[in-house]
């Protein structure tokens, strides 16, 4: 989730200790990535590419420079639509209520606040 201990989680420092065979993948929150900072270490090889269906702003400005980027490749927030995502969410879902309902932990609660 984002919060403000997750919210530009990676950064310049967390982007020079990767690989620079690495592939960033972000399908959480945009704002768990800075994007500068990410446009920033694709122009300069520090990692090999970027893989983006989530942005700080939604959707992602024209201006951003992360669409002139070749090793960088951006999907419209769609990474959960696949054919088992209903199924899964439902399921889900159900889990968490009847835990809640019989007031017990949720079993995918990730941030209690």
């Amino acid at each position: 989730p984002l919060t403000a201990e997750t919210r530009c989680l990676i950064g310049a420092r967390e982007l020079e200790l990767m690989k620079t065979t690495a592939i960033l993948i972000n399908i959480a929150r945009g704002e768990v990535v800075d994007e500068s900072e990410l446009a920033a270490a694709l122009k300069q090889g520090l990692i090999a590419g970027a893989g983006l269906d989530v942005f700080e702003t939604e959707p992602l400005s024209p201006d951003s420079p992360l669409w002139k980027l070749d090793n960088c490749i951006i999907t419209p927030h769609c990474a959960a639509l696949s054919p088992q995502y209903m199924s899964r969410a439902t399921d889900l879902f159900c889990r968490n209520l009847d835990a809640f309902l019989k007031g017990e932990p949720m079993p995918t609660i990730v941030d209690p606040r």
